[in-house]
């Protein structure tokens, strides 16, 4: 195997394992999703931006729903070629309770390598599919 494509499968392990523990996370325990983020992270939530760890964390715990679940349904990651990071795109549904239907949703995270080998998100984008 090349060293191309074991940094693409490597990439690809990455990009899912973070998949699952944000979600995680965000459908069990969304105050802790404050870990994954940095002073200088920056989501765009809707259109609306907001920085920094602690206000994307409040941000998140204020939306209008304690329940959630997501069901991913696929999840695309690539080499950034700044600094060792990774993006990854991700679609899917949001199940509320009480909601027949579940909510389309596109996401996608720019995720920063950290001095002690992980990584946290430095960008995230969130937009719901309408139509």
């Amino acid at each position: 195997m090349d060293a191309e494509n074991e940094l693409g499968q490597q990439v690809e392990m990455v990009g899912r394992a973070f998949v699952d523990h944000y979600y995680h996370l965000f459908d069990h325990s969304r105050s802790s999703l404050v870990t994954l983020y940095q002073p200088s992270s920056l989501l765009t939530f809707e259109g609306q931006k907001i920085e920094g760890a602690t206000d994307i964390s409040e941000r998140l715990c204020q939306l209008p729903f304690d329940q959630c679940k997501h069901s991913i349904s696929t999840i695309d990651s690539q080499p950034s070629p700044i600094a060792g990071g990774i993006l990854v795109f991700v679609s899917g549904n949001l199940h509320l309770p009480g909601e027949e239907h579940p909510l389309r949703f596109s996401q996608m995270f720019h995720l920063a390598p950290t001095m002690q080998g992980s990584f946290f998100v430095q960008n995230d984008i969130f937009r719901l599919n309408y139509g």
